[in-house]
């Protein structure tokens, strides 16, 4: 099984993601601690190591192949990015898109990199400019296009075991016959 947790930063992916790892006793693969060991590696903050992925393609074209390949070739597991939902495709099982008000997740991202809440909304809202930008230019992917998910949660109304519960609920629920009406991704990606 491989399912997908894609949104935007802040939105719950990662706590999601390991609390669906965890119940359906799968690995959990995240982009996000794939890009921030990147950025650390290289001395940079994630927000510092975004802004030179906006000169140097090469970043992002790396990060989503490794991703990408992930999802081709292994299986039992959860994958977690902003855009696993696209890089899983057809791969998927099921692909999860979380979102959460900017002001709720700069809250999230305050609390977890003990910043300043309106400093974290903005920086927020500065990458996922600057990501969205990126993927439109690459991949042609409108990252604000939900078609290819099959399920999206607002996470600021549910606690993450209720999050939790109702993508179970989802998956253990899923009925392979109604396949036809999943929408399919027709990756043109270069990676």
């Amino acid at each position: 099984m491989l399912l997908t947790v894609s949104g935007p930063p802040g939105s719950g992916k990662s706590t999601t993601a390991a609390l669906l790892a965890e119940h359906f006793e799968l690995e959990h693969v995240s982009g996000g601690d794939i890009f921030r060991e990147l950025a650390d590696e290289r001395g940079y903050t994630p927000l510092e190591f975004n802004k030179l992925a906006e000169e140097n393609e090469g970043i992002d074209r790396d990060l989503d192949r490794r991703l990408r390949e992930v999802a081709i070739e292994r299986d039992g597991l959860v994958l977690e990015s902003r855009l696993a939902g696209w890089l899983a495709g057809e791969h998927a099982d099921f692909r999860f898109w979380l979102d959460a008000p900017a002001a709720v997740r700069g809250e999230r991202i305050a609390d977890r990199e003990d910043k300043d809440p309106v400093n974290a909304t903005e920086e927020t809202r500065a990458r996922e400019a600057s990501e969205a930008q990126r993927y439109e230019e690459y991949y042609g992917i409108d990252i604000e296009d939900l078609k290819p998910y099959d399920l999206s949660v607002n996470t600021a109304r549910w606690e993450p075991d209720a999050v939790l519960d109702m993508l179970v609920t989802a998956v253990e629920e899923y009925d392979p016959v109604g396949d036809e009406g999943k929408v399919p991704i027709e990756l043109a990606i270069e990676l």
